[in-house]
């Protein structure tokens, strides 16, 4: 037979990303779920809502994070709560831990990724003008001798 605990006072608590939404355009709170003994997340398993993540540029190609420090302090410190490794990313690099070693890891895949995308780029051009003075030269030694 089950158990009826309350959840917010059993087990460790754990803070991660709860999906909120829509298909093609994802919104995320940060959130604290009760022990992951008591279940699945779900939305109706929130202890607490302690900020929110929008992952896809604004307009100013800024990704918003709002979160509150205080509550994350409180469920960090006093509720000992295990932490998601994409929440200590965004606390990493919001300041209140030091930078998670995956956001180095992204970074430098991104820079190489970026690197290729250029050496591509300048292949292409130096071909595409390859080609314009080939056909330019065959063009001019055409209308050069009459036939």
């Amino acid at each position: 037979m089950r158990k009826l605990v309350i959840p917010k006072y059993f087990g460790r608590p754990s803070i991660g990303l709860a999906l909120f939404g829509c298909t093609n355009r994802p919104f995320y709170h940060v959130c604290v779920f009760p022990d992951r003994a008591l279940g699945r997340r779900y939305e109706g398993n929130i202890l607490e809502q302690v900020g929110t993540f929008d992952p896809l540029p604004n307009q100013k190609n800024e990704k918003l994070v709002a979160l509150n420090f205080g509550r994350l302090k409180y469920w960090i410190g006093e509720r000992n709560a295990h932490i998601s490794v994409p929440v200590l990313e965004l606390l990493g690099l919001s300041g209140l831990f030091p930078i998670h070693p995956k956001s180095f890891i992204r970074a430098k895949d991104n820079r190489a990724l970026i690197a290729d995308q250029q050496l591509k780029a300048v292949a292409e051009a130096s071909n595409a003008e390859k080609l314009s003075e080939e056909q330019v030269s065959s063009g001019a030694t055409s209308t050069s001798h009459p036939q």
